[in-house]
């Protein structure tokens, strides 16, 4: 499968399809549009760096996920980060620090790798990062964030700086919000949007969706409810099981194929918002992109991991590099051995391999 599939070529014009629809999506926004013609002109030089890699025989992931805290001052539930003890209520110990972040950012812009996605916990609670993230106009981060952190200080830094885009958790309408994230979150949630919008800064939503909600939101009420209150990006984010019990609310292929094919239809009909999804459809991009075929994880203490799901790590980037990360024993038996190609019923595959991915470990 491997052999008749470019993944640097197929990520590459992912990248320029997705600033190009960001860009006509921010038209109205003078200085959106003006940081993300700059941004396209960074994405080719970084894919010419990822280019000289892979001629080297180094796969170079256009997309780090960085956890940069294990804390959040919210229970939701089903949190996978707390089902997998990444995330707690506790002062957080020997965790990385602002300046151990600015240096894997550095690394991260020196291999070509353009998107870093900002997650938790609640990253909002780490305002030290998301400055130093700031100064990297060469690479875009989206915040996934509860959004009830919002404040002058932050709308300032997001409007001085493009390169940040807040992405709000929601699930749905007031009544679903708050039945996972807590009574009242979903009204800070729209707080929080209606001042990014006042402000003309770009912002956007993540849905998580499951087996049984998948239709709903994709309604074109709801799209339109979300568009109307300022939102630019909508990420479509699958649901991974946290424990057996939870198995059955993951997305399967007639979930995938539904969202593959309307969100081609929603890209046509709103062209002030772009649709993303992940991890996306695997079918089309060879199979799973985690453990550095596409993206990678790297969490609060610095363990580089397959994925935020698969919280397993060989090494720990405080003491190696990046690149060391990338090739390490743990990432480099995934990519090989074929585990990441498997066809699976439905959620995640390393979370239906995780015996096996522990078993990599061991060894």
């Amino acid at each position: 499968m491997e052999n008749n599939f470019n993944l640097q070529e197929y990520l590459a014009n992912g990248a320029e399809i997705l600033v190009k629809d960001a860009i006509r999506a921010s038209l109205k926004n003078p200085k959106e549009s003006l940081f993300l013609a700059k941004f396209a002109k960074h994405t080719k030089k970084a894919t010419k760096i990822r280019q000289k890699y892979e001629e080297k025989g180094q796969n170079i992931p256009i997309f780090l996920i960085a956890s940069i805290t294990s804390s959040c001052n919210l229970h939701c539930a089903g949190c996978y980060s707390r089902a997998n003890h990444a995330c707690n209520d506790d002062a957080p110990l020997n965790q990385l620090s602002g300046d151990e972040w600015e240096g894997i950012f550095n690394q991260a812009k020196d291999l070509g790798i353009s998107f870093i996605v900002l997650a938790g916990g609640e990253p909002m609670l780490r305002e030290d990062v998301i400055v130093k993230a700031s100064q990297f106009d060469e690479i875009l981060f989206p915040i996934f964030t509860n959004g009830t952190m919002i404040t002058e200080d932050y709308l300032r830094l997001f409007d001085k700086n493009r390169n940040l885009v807040p992405i709000f958790s929601i699930e749905g309408d007031e009544d679903k919000t708050d039945a996972r994230r807590g009574e009242g979150v979903y009204s800070q949630l729209l707080n929080s949007m209606d001042l990014m919008r006042r402000k003309n800064i770009i912002f956007g939503a993540s849905l998580t969706f499951t087996k049984g909600n998948l239709s709903n939101l994709l309604s074109r009420d709801y799209i339109n409810q979300l568009r109307d209150l300022g939102c630019k990006v909508i990420f479509f984010i699958e649901y991974v099981p946290v424990n057996e019990d939870t198995v059955d609310l993951a997305p399967g292929d007639d979930e995938r194929d539904l969202l593959l094919n309307e969100i081609e239809v929603l890209r046509k009909e709103y062209d002030d918002v772009l649709f993303l999804s992940f991890p996306g459809d695997e079918k089309t991009s060879g199979g799973c992109l985690a453990a550095g075929r596409g993206f990678f994880h790297i969490n609060s203490h610095g363990g580089a991991e397959p994925c935020p799901a698969s919280p397993y790590s060989d090494i720990n980037v405080r003491d190696s590099s990046l690149l060391d990360a990338l090739d390490s024993k743990l990432f480099k038996s995934l990519r090989d051995g074929g585990i990441l190609l498997d066809d699976h019923e439905g959620g995640c595959v390393l979370f239906e391999h995780k015996e096996e991915v522990e078993r990599l470990l061991e060894e």
